[in-house]
C-alpha cells in the first residue's frame, strides 16, 4: 500500500477523534477520542518513517504510547475522584475549580 493511504487514514482518525472531543460531553468518551488521536499521530509517525526507511518514527511511537499509558492512568483516577464527589462524569456539570 502507498504512504498516502496510510496518511489519509490517519488524518480520518485524527478528525474523528477532534470531533468527539469537541462534541461529547462525557469525560470517558473525551479520554478515548485523546487516544484515538494519539493513535492517528502513531500510524502516521510509523508510515513516515517506513517510507524514509529510518527508525526515527517507530521510537517516537514508543515515546507516544509510553505519554498516553501516563496520561490513563492519571486521567482515570482523576475521573474516578470526581465521580465519587459529583455523581456525575459530565464535563458541564463539573465546576470545582470555580470559587
Amino acid at each position: 500500500m502507498p504512504t498516502t493511504d496510510y496518511l489519509v487514514v490517519s488524518a480520518a482518525l485524527f478528525a474523528i477523534g477532534v470531533f468527539g472531543v469537541l462534541v461529547r460531553r462525557n469525560a470517558i468518551i473525551i479520554f478515548m477520542c485523546i487516544e484515538l488521536m494519539l493513535n492517528a499521530a502513531n500510524l502516521m509517525f510509523v508510515a513516515t518513517a517506513r517510507s524514509l526507511g529510518q527508525m526515527n518514527g517507530q521510537v517516537f511511537v514508543f515515546f507516544v504510547m509510553t505519554v498516553a499509558a501516563a496520561e490513563v492512568a492519571v486521567g482515570l483516577a482523576i475521573i474516578v475522584a470526581l465521580f465519587r464527589n459529583r455523581q456525575t462524569i459530565d464535563v458541564d456539570e463539573v465546576n470545582l475549580l470555580k470559587f
